[in-house]
Order: C-alpha cells, then structure tokens, then sequence
C-alpha cells in the first residue's frame, strides 16, 4: 500500500547478538544463548522418568494398570503407547509434543518409547528436547488366568447356550456375531458341546452381561441356578457356582411353519402356513401366498411358542417351466418380493413322470423360466402337526418355493478357495461330540452356512468378513463363473486385517 502511494518505508531487520556463553552470533532471545548452550545449562527431562518397570500377563496378553485394573494391548499399538505414557509420572510439568516407539527386539522384555516434550526456561524461552523411556516388562499372570492355570475347571459362572434343532447354522451365525461384538472376550474356557456351546466365566457380572448380549441377537429366554461351594462361618462368607441355561427359539430362517390358531388370530389371522424369512432379536414371518408379514420378539414367541413344520434340511429342488407375475414388487422388510403363478416340477421327477404343479409363489421378482428353485413338497410330505389338524377345511397348497437355487452353480466352485474367510472361537470339543460322522456332518452345515452368507447380503452386513491372502484368481475361473452366481463382493471386505493372532500389522503409532 505504501509502495502504491509513493510513500518512503523503512524494512525493519532483526540484528544478531552474540551468544554469552559461547560467542556465537545467534538471533537474540530471551536467555541471549544459543540452543546448545541452554542444552548444556539447562536439562528440561530432570526429574522425569526414564526406567519404568511394568507387569504384563503372558496368557492373555495384557498390562497391569495399578492398582488392579488388566488392559488388553498389541505391540506396538495405540493403545501401548497410551498407556506407556500414563504411567510416566511428573509428565505434566512439560509439554508433550510427540511420542512414538522405538524398535526392540520382541523377546528382549524391553519397550522404548522416544518422547519430545518443551518446557518453558529462562526468562520465557521455549526449549524443546527429546529423550527416550525404557519400559522393563515383568511377566505376571493376571487373577483370572492365574486361575484358570491353579484349575482350569474353577470357574465361578457357566452359560449354556441350547437350541434343540438337527443343525449348527444357527451357532455359526452366532459364533460370528460374537466374534464381531467381543462379547465373549471374559470367557476362561469355552466348549463345544452336543446341542449347544458352553462358556465358562470368573465372574457372574461376565455372566450377565454375555446373557444380555445374547438376548439381543436371537430370539432366547434364560433362567439361572446357583450352588453352595463353601461357606466360612467366621466372615459370613459364601461361595456359590452359578449356572445360567439359555434356550434359543428353534425358529431358524427359512423354516415353514404353520402358525396355531391363537397365534394367528392374534396377528390377524395371518397365514395359517408362514415362512421365517429372517432371525435376529426378533422372528420375521410372511406369508408367501398373500405376502403379509409380521414380527414377533422374544417375549411374543415365548408367551405361546411354537415348532417348524418343515426345516431347511427337507428341502426339495424344483425347476420353474413357465411362471406369470400377478403383482408388482414390493419392498418387506428390507427385502423385495412379488407374487406370481408359476408352474414347477421336481428335478427327481425328469425322467419317470410327467407331474406338473401350478402354484403361487412370492419369488415372481428373481425367478425365470429354466431356473432352479428350492421349496417344500406338500405334496408328498406326511407331516403329522397337532397344529395344522386344527384347521378343518384348510387346503394345503402342493409346493411352496422358498429361494432360488444354484446348486449346479455351487458344483462347479466344489472345493475351490474363496476370496474370503471368517474367524473362529477358540472351543474345545466335548468328548461326546467327536466322531467322523459328526466331523463330515458339521462340515457340510457349514459349507451351507458359507453359501448362504454369499446369497444374503443382510446376514453379511451384522457379520465380519476377512479377505483372503491365500486366495488367487484364475483367469480360466473368471471367465467360467456365471456373473448369476452370488458372491461376496470385494468392497465388503474388511482390508489389511490379518487373521493370525501372532502377527501384528499395527504401525508406530504417534500422539
């Protein structure tokens, strides 16, 4: 502005002055010495800590925080590095500018954290300095595992999770669904058991609460017990085991259920014959000949439950010869449907008769003529339901299609690598369960449960899934895959996650 008026301005110029100690000429300051001088007179790092010695447990990876308080940490990781810097005392009297770890060998029991902190000096110059801590790690095993290696069996709460059905599905959903919540990360012992899974705790509020959490997931009703171990008379001191059994419904999705009278005229006298589309706290119910639904929680359910007609296991394919829509598509529920009257005949049929069944199905919106569809034969089914035998003058429909089929599809992928993989607890098997039979029927219940997590996007999006590192495309694969085939697209896969708890892909963390 002043050169734009023709104005005289004078540029004003910082001198330099000579360093009192040294001599050097420097840009003045507060103290009038140079930086390595003040170095040398002052040291801002006295009285702070720079040899720490802390407690970690070996078992279950964690570190002390005193009094009584175990934090769970990886090396290297945020959560380290936090807490490395709160047990530093005499901190606040500087100011923490950064701090970050330096490399040590894993099994040399040594942690060193370099920290840069500022501190006000002489006559308010500003000094900043870096200096390194040296955390010693002292292995200490923790109360609970410090128990459980006394006695593995001493636990202090047990849950017992039932479902009494034919299948596992409903365990591998809530395996993965545990394993994305943590929720069974109190757990000392966990065991697979004949129906059911059984986690062990060293508390009754660990207990609790994994109680709660399952009430949250599926459909359950509880109840609990306790039994005297030990009483000391001179304290008033008892010492109780508490057993908490959980039932799961056995609704499981994609069951056919008829629905009893009572309960389907509470709901306005919807069905009588309804599928179970979806499971979660609450049972999602349609009716694929009209297409209402309802939803029942668990105190609904429980107040007058009721069993499957036909399960998931008895189901039969189908192929779709001609089929005609009835209604436009509509959105239930998050998932879409529509009504139409198709024509299917039984796959085992080709060949040695010509039966032909004209129904109404609510998969109008993905089903075309030729293709492949899974649904129950009422036709040939003998099903003796105290339930259904209420109804006088019901007439049960021949074949009700439950979903599209891609069973030829899934041959063709028969032991080829997925592009994903899932986690899984760390359970011990129950002496009564282990069998060859039972090992070759839990890993075809689970090949369906991967499958049907491919066809269900809802069922991926509540769980976790992991890319695979293992996993390499083929060329050939990709131009022989059918683009119909459902798969799991890549973008819903958790990246740059690793699956092995020995190895730790956290970077040097900074605050």
């Amino acid at each position: 502005m002043a050169q734009d008026t023709g104005m005289f301005t004078v540029h004003h110029t910082i001198g330099n002055v000579l360093c009192c100690k040294c001599g050097i000429s420097m840009q003045p300051n507060a103290a009038n010495m140079c930086a390595n001088c003040l170095r040398s007179e002052i040291d801002i790092t006295e009285g702070l800590q720079k040899h720490v010695i802390i407690c970690h447990c070996p078992e279950c990876d964690s570190y002390l925080q005193p009094p009584r308080t175990w934090i769970k940490a990886q090396l290297e990781s945020k959560e380290l590095l936090t807490f490395c810097v709160k047990r530093l005392k005499n901190l606040n009297k500087v100011r923490l500018v950064q701090a970050e770890f330096i490399w040590t060998e894993p099994h040399s029991k040594r942690i060193k954290v370099k920290l840069k902190v500022q501190k006000e000096v002489l006559h308010g110059a500003i000094l900043e300095q870096a200096y390194t801590v040296e955390f010693v790690i002292q292995d200490q095993m923790c109360e609970a595992c410090t128990r459980v290696q006394a006695n593995p069996d001493q636990w202090i709460a047990a849950v017992q999770l039932r479902q009494h059905v034919t299948h596992r599905r409903t365990f591998f959903y809530l395996e993965q669904l545990i394993l994305k919540h943590d929720a069974a990360s109190r757990a000392i012992m966990i065991k697979q058991m004949d129906q059911g899974i059984d986690f062990f705790f060293s508390n009754r509020s660990h207990a609790v609460k994994f109680v709660e959490f399952i009430g949250k997931v599926v459909p359950s009703r509880s109840r609990n017990d306790k039994q005297l171990v030990s009483h000391d008379p001179k304290s008033n001191n008892y010492n109780y085991k508490y057993t908490f059994s959980v039932e799961i419904s056995p609704v499981c999705r994609e069951d056919l259920i008829c629905l009893p009278p009572k309960v389907s005229n509470s709901l306005g006298n919807l069905g009588p014959l309804v599928i179970c589309t979806k499971v979660s706290n609450h049972i999602a119910l349609l009716d694929p000949l009209t297409l209402r639904n309802c939803f029942l929680d668990a105190e609904q359910y429980w107040r007058a439950s009721f069993k499957s007609l036909l399960t998931s296991r008895q189901l039969v394919e189908y192929i779709v010869l001609d089929i005609e829509a009835v209604s436009s598509e509509v959105n239930i529920g998050g998932s879409k449907y529509a009504l139409a009257d198709a024509q299917v005949a039984r796959i085992s049929d080709f060949g040695k008769n010509d039966t032909i069944f004209n129904i109404r199905t609510h998969l109008g919106h993905i089903l075309n003529p030729g293709d492949n569809a899974l649904g129950y034969d009422l036709y040939a089914a003998n099903s003796n339901d105290s339930e259904l035998d209420k109804y006088k003058g019901f007439v049960l429909p021949d074949v009700i299609l439950v979903k599209k089929s891609y069973e030829e599809k899934w041959q063709k992928k028969r032991g080829k690598p997925r592009s994903w993989k899932l986690k899984s607890l760390n359970m011990e098997i129950d002496d009564n369960v282990k069998g060859r039979d039972d090992e070759e029927k839990k890993e075809n219940e689970y090949e369906i449960f991967l499958r049907d997590i491919e066809e269900n996007a809802d069922m991926r999006f509540r769980i976790s899934l992991y890319r695979n590192k293992e996993y390499q495309p083929s060329e050939m694969a990709s131009v022989t895959d059918d683009d119909d085939a459902p798969s799991v697209p890549l973008e819903e896969l958790l990246a740059d996650l690793d699956l092995s708890e020995a190895e730790d892909d956290n970077d040097s963390m900074r605050e």
